[in-house]
């Protein structure tokens, strides 16, 4: 080899060098930047001040619900022949994918006390924090029944949830508890680490109630949530089957937790939390799980 391939030789190696200590620095630089990012977050995190927000965000979030799922039945009343069951039935599947998608970050986006129970029971939420929830959820869907009615001048009984005719309360029931069972195992499901959908997992959810709704509305209204059947029940004075709602959605739900755990194992991990609470004061009991 001559002197001048020779130095060529070096001048590759070196360039080669320095391009690689170039890449190097480059990755260390992002690996900072996203542990920066990081401690940025977990401050956030750590802001109890933040709370505020997560309920504003689960009040709103439980009016849009309800908004349609109890207007869908009240707007069929004042507008005979306007609206399919069908409709009536997707439109809250909709509404749940477009409100996790807008601010399911700030509070997770539970909507439903069945499912912030159920995230509690999980680890994946603090016990503490679930009254707070679900007084928000209820009020948001009061608020809701309040101004369907006022809006749409029919009772708000038209949006509420019954069994069937023909059908008893322990069929209801039993509908609601299967169709709860499903709808958390899915948020639970799409919330975990191992599924690591993040924020596609809003489609699972949105998809299911749509389609829950198409088959087991006939039977029960397929509520799968309290909080949705109370707003109408108490703007319209009559609690008389809302028992239906509430025992069969929590029994659905403590189900579905149960079945989470038999296929996942225990909850408690970042993406578990992460989803179950929003990007606002975290907490993890398992930290080191994904």
């Amino acid at each position: 080899m001559g002197m001048g391939e020779a130095a060529d030789s070096a001048d590759a190696r070196e360039q080669s060098g320095a391009r690689n200590r170039e890449g190097s620095r480059a990755r260390k630089n992002l690996v900072q930047s996203e542990v920066d990012q990081m401690v940025r977050t977990f401050e956030d995190f750590a802001d109890p001040s933040q709370e505020w927000r997560r309920l504003f965000s689960e009040l709103l979030g439980t009016f849009f619900l309800v908004l349609v799922a109890g207007g869908g039945g009240m707007m069929s009343q004042a507008f005979p022949n306007t609206i399919s069951r069908t409709a009536a039935v997707v439109a809250p599947g909709l509404m749940v994918l477009a409100v996790i998608l807008f601010m399911g970050k700030v509070s997770g986006a539970h909507l439903n006390p069945a499912v912030s129970i159920a995230f509690a029971i999980r680890g994946d939420f603090p016990w503490s924090r679930v009254p707070g929830y679900v007084v928000v959820q209820l009020a948001g869907a009061a608020l809701a029944a309040w101004f369907l009615k006022a809006v749409v001048h029919v009772s708000a009984s038209y949006g509420s949830n019954y069994p069937a005719s023909g059908f008893s309360a322990w069929d209801a029931f039993l509908m609601e508890t299967v169709l709860t069972l499903g709808l958390v195992s899915v948020i639970l499901g799409t919330a975990s680490g191992a599924q690591n959908l993040g924020i596609v997992g809003a489609f699972g959810v949105g998809a299911y109630i749509a389609l829950a709704g198409l088959w087991g509305s006939p039977i029960s209204g397929a509520s799968m949530n309290p909080a949705r059947t109370f707003g109408p029940d108490l703007v319209g004075r009559d609690f008389s089957q809302y028992w239906v709602y509430v025992a069969g959605p929590l029994t659905g739900a403590v189900l579905a937790v149960g079945i989470a755990f038999v296929l996942r194992g225990p909850g408690g991990g970042r993406a578990g939390s992460g989803a179950a609470q929003g990007a606002l004061y975290t907490e993890v009991q398992k930290p080191d799980d994904a």
